[in-house]
């Protein structure tokens, strides 16, 4: 191509390119990169199945979505309209993305402290004796303003 259409929504990675050089278009696919760790570190902690399948869900499409964006921009694929996760003009794909991104949270939020989601740990919280356990764990960890205040 010898010009770029819709610079400011479709086209965007190049516009940073260009103003920002090598520096800032690493520094975007960097911060597409803890994205990525971070988002599967949250759905991984998931207390249950659906929450990380679906936190892994919307991570991968998000990244997915910039890697396919980003090659389009880099002349690696044809062009195919998908806008730059956060950073492209318009809002009808902006509003969708950040409320995965609210999803997201929402599923980091009740995520375990110690590891993700098992099998036994299901199987274990239908015993009354293990359900007691996990409550007074779930006390413990409640700050004593929190549970008084």
């Amino acid at each position: 191509m010898l010009f770029l259409p819709f610079a400011h929504s479709d086209f965007i990675f190049a516009v940073i390119g260009e103003e920002l050089g090598l520096v800032g278009t690493l520094l975007v696919v960097f911060v597409f990169a803890i994205f990525l760790w971070r988002g599967m570190r949250a759905a991984l902690r998931a207390p249950d199945r659906f929450g990380m399948l679906l936190g892994i869900g919307i991570v991968i499409a998000i990244v997915a979505q910039a890697l396919l964006n980003m090659s389009v921009v880099l002349a690696l694929l044809p062009t195919k309209g998908i806008p730059l996760p956060f950073i492209s003009y318009g809002g009808s794909s902006l509003v969708p993305t950040l409320a995965g991104v609210g999803v997201l949270l929402n599923i980091s939020q009740y995520g375990s402290m110690g590891g993700g989601f098992e099998e036994e740990d299901h199987e274990a919280d239908s015993r009354p004796a293990s359900r007691a356990k996990k409550r007074r764990a779930v006390r413990q960890r409640i700050p004593a303003v929190a549970r008084y205040g």
